[in-house]
């Protein structure tokens, strides 16, 4: 089966934040149709898109290998985020992981429950900041944007420890 280069979206904000993504890369590398081939830095950043205070997030950017099609690449990261005790209430609540597709290749994808290239992730720094910090460059020709994204670095704010 043909494998593909993907990129995972990883955040969390409640609980022991570290460890909770230190996890769930630990549940990537096991998967057999996942190979993880890069994992950016960790970076601290402010909740986006809330109106209610919440927790500080750390993020990181997982550059895999899958033979996974994008829709199961989903489905293996939701029971991944259920595992480590995700409950989806509230759309933006505060989470102890949140996993997204963020590219699978040059491919784009559409379905009622995954787009991919991830539609918000051109507007979010901490996407782009570790996103770029472990996309090859001939990769980021799959989105035009990436060559000359301008990304606000001061959103972010990188972690002391990396994952």
């Amino acid at each position: 089966m043909k494998s593909t280069i993907a990129y995972i979206g990883i955040g969390s904000n409640v609980g022991e934040r570290h460890r909770t993504i230190e996890e769930a890369l630990r549940m990537l590398r096991a998967q057999s149709h996942i190979t993880v081939h890069a994992v950016a830095p960790l970076y601290e950043t402010t909740p986006v898109g809330v109106a209610e205070p919440q927790p500080m997030y750390l993020n990181t950017v997982a550059r895999i290998e899958t033979t996974f099609l994008p829709e199961s690449l989903l489905r293996t990261l939701l029971d991944i985020e259920r595992t480590l005790g995700r409950v989806r209430t509230v759309r933006w609540a505060p989470r102890e992981i949140d996993l997204d597709v963020l590219l699978y290749g040059a491919q784009h994808w559409a379905t009622d429950t995954l787009t991919v290239p991830h539609p918000r992730m051109m507007e979010r720094a901490f996407v782009l900041v570790p996103l770029l910090d472990i996309m090859p460059v001939p990769e980021r020709q799959w989105i035009p944007a990436l060559r000359t994204a301008q990304i606000a670095h001061e959103e972010v704010k990188r972690w002391r420890i990396s994952p």
